[in-house]
């Protein structure tokens, strides 16, 4: 009876998990339309519910704890407390980057860089987001390799739209009618245009970081830990 009790916390959790990437995936959708959109209202939802994500994962990290203190898990069960332990803080960052993308909609000046696609970079990670929780959900080995090798297209992505985003300034002309305001301006435009990239590019990481964390609780492969 007390096994039975202890498999339907280890159940619950998972399913809280589960729960926890679907609210941080829609701060994520919400922040990148906020972006596209320039829709303050919007960022304000994005920026101010997280403090519903840290509850989440300060919830969360206490079933953790409380699942390895009440009776000694056996191998897969500490697999998978520590597995989405892990996974849960790779969530709660996915979240402060969805906050970041939600300030820089705030902050922003101008549009600029129209030859580069943030959303369709967007689009990406978030879809790498959903298949490593798809992944940790039906312990999907395959699933897991197959998400580590898409980062490599994020990274791709990424650094060319950097690049664009570089030449371009290097190529802007700057005259002497051109004001020491307006050069700042357009230099913290740039610094935000690139911490976006940079920040799309780190939660393809944190995806990448969810299937280690599901290929070791599954057939302790550290391969992918790095």
């Amino acid at each position: 009876m007390a096994r039975e009790g202890y498999q339907a916390k280890l159940n619950s959790l998972e399913e809280n998990v589960l729960y926890m990437s679907e609210v941080v995936l829609e701060r994520l959708r919400m922040g990148l339309d906020a972006l596209e959109q320039k829709d303050e209202e919007l960022a304000w939802e994005v920026i101010e519910g997280d403090d519903e994500v840290n509850q989440l994962y300060l919830d969360l990290e206490q079933d953790c704890i409380d699942l390895l203190s009440l009776q000694q898990p056996v191998a897969g069960d500490l697999r998978f407390i520590a597995a989405s332990f892990k996974i849960i803080t790779d969530l709660e960052r996915i979240a402060d980057l969805a906050t970041n993308l939600g300030d820089y909609t705030l902050e922003a000046e101008r549009e600029l860089y129209p030859d580069v696609d943030i959303q369709g970079i967007g689009e990406e990670v978030v879809e790498m987001v959903e298949d490593a929780m798809a992944a940790y959900e039906a312990e999907d080995p395959e699933a897991c390799f197959e998400i580590s090798e898409r980062d490599d297209d994020i990274d791709a992505h990424c650094e060319r739209a950097s690049s664009v985003v570089v030449r371009e300034l290097i190529e802007t002309e700057i005259d002497e009618l051109s004001t020491e305001e307006d050069i700042e301006d357009l230099m913290q435009d740039v610094s935000r245009f690139l911490l976006t990239i940079r920040d799309l590019e780190r939660v393809g990481d944190h995806a990448v970081n969810i299937a280690a964390r599901t290929l070791y609780m599954v057939e302790s492969d550290d391969s992918l830990i790095y």
